[in-house]
């Protein structure tokens, strides 16, 4: 694999997954935010680093320099104002500040990653006002929806990426794979799970009587908003809100700390030293890594090559 020696900085951190995938490239980060206690006390515990707090607590030129910025940002509503002109506000939301510091840094290029619903938020304006926002600073932008299952983990999960370069050179996203990894790889056998992961005989008669279909084996099954039951090959998106039922694996007991990290594609290694409530949330709220991983390859080869893009050229000869 090849090796590159890029600055990265780590904003709305969580526990480190975007800076797994980028690391892997070699890539340094030398700045890294996140406000969730939790999460800094598990991302210290793997990268010998203690994120800082509030990124509003931080003036942009402060924030040492660096090639790319890396940030899985909130999704928040911008204000709409101007009577119809277009003006889009984004002061007061997270996404500002990822502004202000690409305008104040000038980076070589971002990735930002965010929730699919992000492209239809707000009738579609909030994410045009945030592709003309990045392409005011001077960005070529790309964005692509990928889901999870498509590169290897069994985890449908369907994320927006936005990636960025401040030079008009050719990117190309990374074809799917197609394909996931059966859940064997990725879960825990039963006799090696600690009893209280197991649901109650009564919770576990229900969802037998309420499943749809013959359950494959393993499985992981699946409750939604209606209270459908749904066992599948695979697991659906790990929520950070979800219940202590949401998913449970063949309908007997819930995914551990370490399976739902795994889920993510976080190596086995990743360590674990936050209560079982928060691995949940953090897991939700995480990326999938090896999804990046594929992305961060083809920003390194594109920022190596620096081949021109080629609509830059024809905009240009118009």
């Amino acid at each position: 694999m090849n090796r590159h020696n890029y600055k990265t900085i780590d904003l709305f951190a969580g526990i480190g997954g975007i800076r797994l995938a980028f690391e892997s490239y070699g890539c340094e980060n030398v700045f890294t935010s996140e406000w969730d206690s939790a999460a800094q006390k598990m991302y210290e515990a793997n990268f010998n680093e203690k994120p800082f707090g509030d990124i509003n607590d931080i003036s942009p030129q402060d924030i040492p320099d660096h090639d790319i910025l890396l940030a899985g940002f909130p999704c928040q509503p911008f204000s709409i104002a101007g009577k119809g002109l277009g003006f889009a506000d984004t002061r007061g939301t997270l996404f500002f500040n990822i502004e202000a510091i690409l305008q104040n840094k000038k980076p070589q290029a971002f990735l930002l990653e965010n929730v699919k619903r992000l492209t239809t938020h707000d009738n579609g304006r909030t994410f045009s006002v945030i592709l003309d926002k990045l392409k005011e600073l001077g960005y070529t932008v790309f964005h692509k929806v990928f889901n999870s299952l498509d590169f290897g983990v069994p985890q449908k999960r369907e994320r927006i990426y936005i990636v960025g370069f401040r030079e008009a050179i050719h990117f190309k996203f990374p074809k799917p794979l197609g394909y996931y990894k059966p859940l064997t790889e990725f879960l825990d056998k039963d006799e090696d799970v600690p009893k209280n992961f197991f649901v109650t005989e009564n919770m576990k008669t229900k969802r037998f009587a309420a499943v749809k279909g013959i359950p494959p084996f393993p499985s992981v099954w699946h409750e939604n908003i209606g209270g459908n039951i749904s066992a599948l090959p695979f697991s659906c998106a790990l929520r950070s809100g979800g219940s202590y039922n949401y998913l449970l694996v063949n309908g007997v007991r819930r995914l551990t700390g370490k399976e739902m990290l795994k889920l993510q594609g976080f190596p086995d290694d990743f360590i674990i030293n936050v209560p079982y409530s928060q691995v949940r949330k953090l897991a939700g709220n995480s990326v999938t890594v090896p999804v990046i991983k594929v992305i961060a390859g083809e920003m390194i080869n594109a920022l190596k090559n620096k081949k021109v893009y080629k609509e830059s050229v024809q905009l240009t000869l118009l």
